[in-house]
């Protein structure tokens, strides 16, 4: 009787009725072996199931990206199609001056493409490190192609004495190998002078840190801002009746139904000079007919035209916070003798953090990757970093420059998330 109550009496018996200690299925299968079994088989079908999705970003998301940042650090224009001269520069350490035996290389190597007719792209390679210098490679390429005879070095300086520019040198020494951290120092405003030491650029080359600094600032700007006027609108829509909130929401969701060009271009005909704001001014007599403000072009039409278009992600995780908060609690703490400042502060605001903080990355991650509406409303002086890429992608074709450009942009916002997830926590990150 003692041995029926016993739970350790409560196992299986081999077909011969042996005893052997382990749990049992109906059909006499060890237990865990059977529970294994069944979870790998749950494991690879939801596998099987999400693999299409997996197969669809890998090809069209993960590999083009990681190609592209392949670009940042690699690049065998000059290298592959000059391979005498690159062999020369292995064996020879820097400082070494161009004997006649390099002079021979960069003759051969360069009637070689001209041949090939890879000679623009050694050209636009070294382009690149020495702006002006592909028409030289071009020019000098359809003249050896008709022949040259040695001393090369007196022949290639006769054609252009380009030639002997010790820059020149450096740079095609740098692009003798294919790896190179060159456009990762250009990106910094730095660059390497004719001994390989890291210099910086001159000051009128030195754009990309400025522009890095005023992507993140406009950002972060753009970011405070749509918390400001975001925040009571998303209070007044987690309070309001269903019936009037639902109104209200649809306001808040129509730049969703508008397409992103037209939105930009709208606010391009309300901030020009003699656009909508300024003529209601005039006709308000705040300003002159003389005195119409410059709000396009700069700074300001790209943080107002930004904030207007990012205002949504900023309300609507903000919203599915703030819906789920009880107002019992507000109620509460002022019935106990708080003030409406020290309820909100104490009690509710720490309530919203979770949807601030959705909002805020959501906003600044898009503010830092902008492209259209700084292009059409920024000018000169509210250019982001994004635009520089996409100049060095279309109009430049350095597609080498951006994407290091794009690689320490996104190894920022990296950063930044990681700094939030360690001062906030990841977890607490509420989108609805």
């Amino acid at each position: 009787m003692a041995n029926a109550l016993d739970p350790h009496a409560a196992i299986a018996t081999t077909a011969g009725g042996v005893t052997d200690g382990a749990l049992r299925t109906a059909d006499g299968k060890p237990l865990a072996r059977a529970l294994a079994r069944s979870q790998s088989l749950a494991r690879r079908r939801a596998f099987l199931l999400v693999l299409p999705l997996l197969a669809f970003i890998l090809i069209t998301f993960v590999v083009p990206i990681g190609q592209m940042l392949q670009r940042s650090f690699y690049n065998d224009g000059f290298s592959a199609n000059m391979p005498a001269l690159s062999q020369w520069f292995a064996e020879n350490p820097r400082g070494t001056e161009p004997d006649e035996a390099a002079w021979s290389a960069l003759a051969t190597d360069l009637q070689a493409a001209a041949e090939a007719r890879t000679i623009g792209v050694v050209g636009t390679r070294i382009n690149y490190d020495v702006p002006g210098t592909r028409s030289l490679f071009t020019s000098t390429g359809r003249q050896v192609r008709r022949g040259i005879e040695p001393p090369y070095q007196a022949a290639l300086l006769e054609i252009d004495e380009k030639w002997g520019n010790p820059a020149l040198w450096s740079a095609m020494r740098e692009a003798s190998s294919p790896v190179t951290g060159n456009f990762y120092l250009a990106a910094v405003d730095r660059k390497r002078d004719d001994t390989g030491s890291i210099t910086q650029v001159e000051e009128r080359q030195q754009v990309y840190v400025m522009l890095f600094m005023r992507t993140f600032w406009l950002s972060l700007l753009i970011t405070a801002i749509t918390f400001v006027l975001g925040f009571p609108i998303a209070h007044l829509l987690a309070t309001l009746p269903m019936r009037k909130s639902n109104l209200l929401m649809i306001l808040v969701l129509l730049p969703f139904w508008t397409s992103l060009l037209v939105r930009t271009t709208s606010w391009m005909v309300l901030l020009q000079q003699q656009g909508v704001i300024n003529d209601i001014l005039v006709w308000l007599g705040v300003i002159g007919a003389g005195q119409r403000l410059q709000m396009i072009y700069n700074q300001t039409g790209t943080i107002i035209a930004m904030t207007h278009i990012l205002l949504p992600f900023m309300i609507l995780p903000l919203y599915s916070v703030m819906r789920t908060i009880n107002p019992s609690y507000v109620r509460a703490a002022r019935s106990l003798g708080a003030t409406s400042w020290t309820a909100f502060r104490r009690v509710y605001f720490p309530q919203t953090l979770p949807g601030l903080g959705a909002g805020a990355l959501l906003v600044f991650i898009l503010a830092v990757g902008y492209y259209i509406t700084p292009a059409l409303v920024g000018g000169s002086s509210g250019q982001l970093i994004s635009n520089m890429i996409a100049m060095h992608m279309t109009d430049t074709l350095n597609w080498s420059m951006a994407a290091a450009l794009a690689a320490l942009l996104l190894a920022s916002v990296l950063l930044l998330y990681w700094v939030y997830d360690r001062m906030v926590g990841i977890d607490n990150l509420k989108l609805g």
